[in-house]
């Protein structure tokens, strides 16, 4: 093998070494350090962490709005509220938000999104209430693994 032909594989193996580590950190690591209470300090935007705890907050919005329904045996709305964040809501998700976020992170969040559409269709369906509440309750436990393991940190200023 010639000279240029090394030099050659020697820069197709350091170009490949790069993206392999730009994507570790954008599929799996995240913008994360450790937080000063021992959770996982996501780094964000200030718009991008507004952008994320409104998210969480339509969430406990929906999970208000599911508790009534569920007291008053209302379906409809059981359905409507869970459906609101559902995996619809994750469309359009900012690439760049995306590649801050932890893999684990993403995952738990998906998996919610995922929930949510399920408590929409046993809904829709005409499950038990009591199917539809430990659904709820199932979210709950997401929200509260969520909640005990990220905290959010507008440290990147808005571009």
């Amino acid at each position: 093998m010639t000279v240029m032909g090394k030099l050659g594989w020697l820069l197709s193996l350091i170009l490949a070494l790069c993206l392999a580590a730009a994507a570790y950190v954008f599929v799996v690591r995240g913008s994360v350090t450790e937080g000063d209470d021992g959770r996982s300090a996501i780094r964000l935007t200030a718009s991008e962490r507004i952008k994320v705890l409104g998210e969480m907050r339509g969430m406990l919005e929906a999970v208000q709005t599911v508790t009534e329904a569920l007291a008053r045996e209302d379906r409809a709305a059981i359905e409507n509220a869970a459906r609101s964040v559902g995996m619809a809501a994750t469309q359009n998700e900012s690439p760049a938000l995306m590649g801050k976020l932890p893999l684990e992170f993403k995952t738990l969040g998906l998996a919610t999104h995922k929930a949510w559409d399920d408590i929409a269709d046993l809904a829709a369906i005409g499950a038990t209430y009591r199917d539809i509440n430990a659904a709820l309750g199932d979210i709950l436990l997401n929200c509260t693994s969520c909640h005990a393991g990220y905290q959010f940190y507008a440290t990147v200023p808005d571009p």
